[in-house]
């Protein structure tokens, strides 16, 4: 019966998310912290990022804290490095260890930025304007760099369900100025039991706003939820599908699809694509169409093997992106039994 109702819950958000979400246009600028929105790890992306109900994964402190929830594993620890577009540096890092009756607590990182930028500054000549100046910096670069920190807590409260929480720091720096913030994360998993079937929901960013200036700006607010199952599985090979539906504050309902085939317990493809994340909006200036994203379709591949105690996975993925260079991520995961 409570499987049954939830099940009843998570459709009717569905139903929900889908009604209201494709009838809303997208509100570019809205919130501050775009860096929380790239994705993290090589798996996650290589599947679309539809990883809402992927549990026993230590990158899912980023994405649903429940997932972090270890059963087999003594501790995992995970690197990511991502170039993302324009240069932009793109790192990550997560650890999590698995406390006996207890559960499961996890540490992770996030850092995104770029360095020497050459600076152009407008230093008023005139007097007039001399008190409305707010750049006094005179060095000829300048470096931007964003980062997040945070602490997850998740277990399982029976069997069947894990719940977990995330609580997180967002510090952005662009030159001399500093805007910080702090936010909790939500996230819930539930395994249905059959086919490996899982069912997820997690909110994300849920916090204070950031503010430069006298202008705020509030955190990437988005509520998810998402299934993932196994139709095809066997004793060393299986195929999972998944698909998350994601809503965020600016913008209208994204679905996140994704599948990864693994094949003799070692070897892992993965392929995702995001509906409705490619659209257009109308520009305030030109009153023209311009595209929204430049994000296309995501593959990846890793490798998976186990030396003495450790279990030993390397992940990459490449991104798709239209008119500047593709995105690729490589990931390290190290777990103990």
């Amino acid at each position: 019966m409570k499987t049954l109702r939830f099940l009843i819950v998570c459709i009717l958000a569905m139903l929900f998310l889908m009604q209201d979400g494709y009838s809303q246009d997208r509100k570019a600028g809205l919130t501050g912290a775009a860096f929380l929105k790239v994705g993290v790890g090589a798996r996650a992306v290589g599947m679309g990022s539809a990883v809402t109900a992927i549990a026993n994964d230590v990158n899912q402190m980023f994405y649903n804290p429940a997932g972090i929830a270890l059963k087999d594993e003594t501790w995992q620890a995970s690197f990511s490095y991502n170039k993302w577009i324009a240069d932009i540096a793109h790192n990550t890092a997560a650890v999590a260890y698995n406390i006996e009756g207890v559960g499961t607590v996890g540490f992770g990182f996030i850092t995104f930025g770029v360095s020497d930028i050459p600076a152009d500054r407008d230093i008023p000549n005139d007097p007039l304007l001399a008190p409305f100046q707010v750049d006094f910096v005179t060095a000829s670069t300048y470096d931007y760099r964003d980062l997040a920190y945070q602490a997850t807590f998740s277990r399982y409260v029976i069997d069947q369900l894990a719940l977990g929480i995330t609580l997180k720091g967002v510090s952005q720096k662009i030159d001399d100025q500093t805007a910080t913030a702090y936010a909790v994360d939500f996230g819930s998993i539930y395994h249905v039991g059959v086919l490996d079937w899982t069912i997820a929901a997690r909110f994300n960013n849920l916090g204070s706003d950031l503010r430069f200036y006298d202008i705020d700006v509030g955190l990437p607010l988005q509520f998810t939820i998402g299934t993932a199952l196994a139709p095809v599985k066997s004793e060393n090979s299986s195929l999972m599908i998944a698909l998350d539906a994601a809503k965020p504050q600016d913008g209208p309902l994204y679905l996140y699809s994704g599948a990864e085939f693994s094949f003799m317990d070692m070897l892992s493809l993965r392929a995702g694509y995001k509906l409705n994340y490619s659209g257009t909006d109308e520009s305030p200036v030109s009153g023209t169409s311009v595209n929204s994203t430049i994000e296309g379709v995501s593959l990846g591949g890793g490798v998976r093997t186990t030396f003495q105690e450790f279990n030993v996975a390397v992940d990459y993925s490449f991104t798709e992106m239209k008119l500047l260079k593709d995105a690729h991520r490589f990931t390290i995961r190290i777990g103990m039994k």
